[in-house]
């Protein structure tokens, strides 16, 4: 690490059957455990302000997810979609003793959403409740339509390791660390994972580039493997590595709406994000439509995946279940509401947290304008 840990923070090595993995923690040893999932080329260390801000009795708990931070790296299965990460997780949580009396909370960001929802769908009875900030779709990233993710294509086309941009692709593996192009990591960061003209403070940003270009690199991790199709735009998802593991046909978390039991979810997300959006700066459908990618079939073939909405298809199909979730949206905020707008992200999951489903149901909104509730 090029920076020092923030000051309350634990760093450890956690050995288990399935592999070596890198947790940050804070609070309370023994306190309510809260486990935090980070999303693609991100890691742990995006949440040190987020452990150290958690109430007084809860413990925070953040592991490097395979491949990214400090943690091994092992090849992705794609095949499997987000399960291999869901796995490790098991095998972490099992390792620390987080089951029975001491079922954790999840919080899952971007794809550690998927990487949560798919934990919840094999383990239901181990979760306490679920928090979703900014997830990817449940039908993954890219190649899908409308609100019950049927293919584009029926190999999964416009989805999958091909379609990352390969110039930023090899900026990471070359440690570039400069602002000067727009596929550079840090530029990246500025104008994706954040609504500009947001950025953070100069120390934070160093550590965000740092545990960005960390992640390894190649076919059995970001971006993963790269196979071709005769259909628009010519690569469809591969068997190998993290953006295949969440393509078409690969990702598919819609069994999370049938599980029993049923934890209550927290859905909360930035009103202006541009990764998971129904209309997403990075998914093909929208650069197709723009002009961007050449050859464009049209809206009726390859239209933008409505994430959002299939996020929604599917928690109100689980609330037609029997469970309960409450939708979130933070307003002037982009892909990372728990780094942008600490102070209401933190006043809605801390009060999720501590209160349970039945107070979250009477009491939503304390500061008129910061977020708009919807209930499922």
């Amino acid at each position: 690490m090029s920076a020092p840990l923030m000051p309350g923070i634990r760093s450890q090595m956690i050995e288990t059957p399935r592999l070596r993995t890198h947790v940050l923690a804070a609070g309370p040893e023994g306190g309510t455990p809260v486990v935090l999932i980070h999303g693609n080329v991100s890691s742990a260390r995006f949440f040190e302000e987020t452990l150290l801000a958690l109430p007084a009795g809860f413990q925070g708990i953040a592991p490097d997810l395979r491949g990214f931070g400090a943690s091994e790296t092992k090849p992705v299965d794609a095949r499997r979609g987000l399960r291999d990460f869901a796995d490790d997780l098991h095998a972490l949580l099992t390792a620390l003793g987080l089951s029975g009396d001491r079922k954790p909370h999840l919080l899952g960001w971007s794809m550690g959403g998927g990487v949560v929802m798919q934990y919840v769908i094999d383990h239901p009875e181990n979760v306490a409740s679920l928090t979703l900030s900014d997830p990817v779709s449940p039908f993954g990233f890219g190649g899908t339509k409308d609100a019950a993710g049927t293919l584009c294509w029926p190999d999964g086309a416009g989805s999958g390791g091909g379609t990352a941009n390969p110039d930023y692709v090899k900026r990471l593996a070359a440690g570039d660390r400069s602002d000067e192009s727009p596929t550079s990591p840090r530029t990246v960061l500025n104008s994706f994972y954040f609504k500009p003209p947001f950025r953070a403070a100069p120390e934070r940003e160093e550590v965000y580039v740092d545990e960005i270009l960390r992640m390894v690199v190649g076919d059995g991790n970001y971006p993963g493997e790269t196979a071709t199709s005769p259909n628009w735009p010519g690569v469809r998802p591969g068997s190998t590595g993290i953006n295949n593991a969440m393509a078409a046909g690969n990702c598919n978390l819609s069994a999370f709406a049938t599980i029993a039991p049923r934890p209550d979810v927290l859905w909360i997300r930035g009103a202006d994000d541009q990764i998971v959006s129904d209309t997403s700066a990075l998914d093909f459908g929208t650069l197709g439509q723009l002009g961007f990618v050449p050859g464009w079939p049209g809206a009726e073939v390859f239209p933008s995946q409505p994430m959002v909405t299939q996020m929604r298809h599917v928690l109100d199909q689980y609330a037609g279940a029997g469970g309960r979730y409450d939708e979130v949206v933070i307003a002037d905020c982009g892909h990372s509401p728990h780094i942008e707008k600490p102070a209401v992200f933190r006043a809605r999951v801390f009060a999720f947290l501590a209160q349970g489903a039945a107070a979250q149901q009477g009491a939503h909104v304390t500061a008129p304008g910061d977020w708009e509730v919807r209930h499922g």
